[in-house]
């Protein structure tokens, strides 16, 4: 089947999938604990997609066009049997690469079943160098010199890593220029995220972002950059790099300088609903559809019409006024 594209021409080409709700963390900006806390009821296992089941909706998305799947959460490493999944999932046709997301925290006990499963591509979260920024927005107090170690160790197994920083203004924003001196001379690429109203609960502001520009700014006070060309139509990140040894360095621009216009992402949740834009308020239940018996011929022509009817544009659109009345879908639901 040729490529689907939506109602504003975007191709379909990279599929998130989330594999649990769960996560080890309380991130100020994605679960916090206040909400999370220690009597919220998570999904139960049989609400969750089965291996089966998502490896037969991504063998699906693929014949759409899809080329990329991610593996998101919640924190994807608490899915008992991950790397099972990735062995299969690696081994449709079509699927040119497979990412996680992940805090590392698990990463250490599972790095070597995960390279074993043929996963190359890591994007790990770490907010800060400081301990106490970092305890305090992760909500766990955990330290990131065990990230840190998790980080050095994925390297030293040749996995390809970036590493992933969420700058709230008067929060972390300090935490810069360390973590960029830090990943700068180990050759990984740090990628800088504007805070982001996903969800409802994370008591987001325009007043808390801190854009694309001023980091720049901050990071040029220091080091000599140069812009880099996006690889492919979609490519969500803007790249630099720094003169002077050539790591990289990328921003996540989705409130400074919108991308909506090249997003190629759908994104898939634990319990089988598909949402065709990161700030959605509804989905699709396509465990619905498959729990009831449908073909792959049936699923495939309704994946195929919610695709071609997507017109989601939202950060296009993003007022003060829509950013703090719509009811979003949260994060760690689908992910980021």
């Amino acid at each position: 089947m040729d490529t689907i594209v939506d109602a504003l021409g975007r191709p379909i080409r990279d599929l998130r999938i989330s594999v649990t709700d769960r996560c080890n963390f309380r991130c100020t900006y994605c679960m916090p604990k206040e909400v999370f806390g220690d009597d919220y009821v998570f999904l139960p296992k049989e609400e969750l997609l089965s291996f089966e089941e998502i490896e037969r909706l991504a063998t699906i998305f693929a014949s759409l066009g899809v080329k990329k799947l991610r593996l998101t959460g919640g924190e994807p490493l608490l899915r008992k049997d991950l790397p099972d999944l990735i062995t299969r999932l690696n081994k449709i046709d079509g699927i040119e690469d497979i990412g996680l997301t992940t805090n590392a925290v698990m990463l250490g006990a599972l790095a070597d079943k995960l390279n074993d499963s043929g996963l190359r591509r890591l994007n790990i979260s770490l907010d800060a160098m400081d301990p106490f920024v970092f305890g305090e927005m992760n909500g766990r107090g955990t330290n990131p010199q065990m990230i840190l170690r998790n980080i050095e160790l994925a390297k030293d197994k040749g996995f390809h890593l970036k590493v992933n920083m969420v700058v709230q203004k008067d929060v972390n924003e300090h935490e810069i220029l360390p973590m960029a001196m830090h990943f700068k001379e180990r050759g990984i690429t740090l990628r800088f995220i504007e805070f982001m109203d996903v969800g409802n609960d994370n008591a987001w502001s325009f007043a808390k972002v801190v854009t694309k520009k001023q980091i720049l700014n901050i990071l040029k006070s220091e080091f000599e950059l140069e812009p880099v060309d996006a690889d492919y139509f979609g490519e969500v990140a803007q790249r630099y790099r720094y003169k002077d040894n050539g790591t990289e360095v990328g921003f996540i621009t989705s409130v400074s300088e919108s991308f909506c216009s090249s997003c190629t992402r759908a994104r898939l949740s634990s319990d089988g609903k598909l949402y065709t834009c990161l700030f959605a308020s509804d989905g699709f239940n396509l465990k619905e559809l498959l729990r009831s018996g449908k073909t792959n011929e049936e699923l495939t022509e309704a994946i195929s019409q919610i695709w071609r009817k997507r017109a989601d544009r939202y950060s296009d659109e993003r007022t003060k006024e829509t950013a703090k009345k719509r009811k979003k879908i949260n994060m760690s639901y689908i992910g980021g």
